[in-house]
Formats: structure tokens, sequence, C-alpha cells
């Protein structure tokens, strides 16, 4: 039986990890057997300089901060050896680093994941991380949003030039006439 004093640290990590998947909107679970040393830390550090956090943790100590934090469902997953990683602001750079790494190195391999504290499978991550960046999405809405009002445009344009070609024509017809 663990003493108090290890109890109590382990309370502490399932209590800090609890809060982080609280204040996480998106989080992917990995299985990272038989990566290098040299592999884990160039994740590590793309996830780092993109403002996830990634942590290596106990598959007992994760399933009791995902029921505390209210993400029911993941606990088939909980096997062998278990990373998350986590951010709280980015919907997206988490699974794009972590599935494009699984791509390249076959070790790692994506578990399942969370989005706004609902359990997503290994194919819904993956179509996550297909979806392009933000600011592609953001110029694509608003391009879309600047269509209709380029088409109004024209043919407003359009109908000014008709108007200014006919009303040359009756001026040209009344020098003539004149």
């Amino acid at each position: 039986m663990p003493s108090e004093k290890i109890l109590e640290q382990k309370k502490q990590a399932v209590a800090a990890l609890s809060e982080s998947l609280k204040s996480a909107c998106v989080g992917v679970v990995v299985d990272y057997k038989g990566i290098s040393v040299a592999d884990d830390t160039k994740l590590r550090k793309e996830l780092r300089e993109s403002g996830n956090k990634y942590k290596v943790v106990k598959n007992t100590l994760l399933r009791l901060a995902l029921k505390d934090a209210g993400i029911n469902g993941m606990d088939d997953v909980l096997e062998g050896t278990t990373a998350i990683a986590i951010s709280e602001d980015d919907y997206i750079s988490s699974a794009r680093i972590l599935n494009g790494f699984s791509k390249k190195n076959k070790k790692l391999k994506i578990k399942a994941g969370f989005i706004d504290g609902n359990v997503v499978s290994l194919e819904q991550v993956q179509e996550l991380a297909d979806l392009p960046s933000q600011e592609v999405l953001v110029a694509k809405a608003l391009g879309s949003l600047n269509a209709p009002i380029q088409g109004f445009y024209n043919v407003l344009n359009g109908t000014v030039k008709g108007l200014v070609v006919a009303l040359n024509a009756i001026a040209e017809k009344q020098a003539a006439n004149a």
C-alpha cells in the first residue's frame, strides 16, 4: 500500500491534470511506445512552439483526471504507453502536428482525443488535422462574404457604364442634328 505522501502527490497530479483538461479546448491522446529520444525531443519542441502542452501520463492518473474533468468515454484507449497533447486556444495545431508526426514515424499512434469535452475517435482527430489553418479559413470566409458585394458592384458599374454610353450617343445625335 502506498504511503500517504505518495498518495497525496498522486492526488495533486490528478488535480493539476484535471485543471489542464478543463481549460483545454482540444486534447489528443497518443501511444508513443518505441519512438527514439531524439524524435520525442523534436516532437515536444514542435508542440511547445505551437502553444501545446505535451505530457507523458500514467493511464490510471489520466483516467481519474478525465473523469474529474467530465470527459467520459476514453477508458478503452487508456492502455500501454500514453501521452497527451493539450491546447487551450488552438483547435487544430496539436492534431496536425501529431498526425503529421505519426505519418513519418509509424511507432507513434494516435489513440483518440477530445474537443470541448467531447471524446472523438482517431478518424475524427485525423479529420481535424486535415482542416486548413485558421488563416486560410478566415480568408475563405472573407472571400465568400466579399463575392456578393463584388458582384453587386460589377452590376452597378455596368449599369452606370450603359447609362453613360446612352447619354453620349444622345449627345452625339443632337450635335449631329444641330
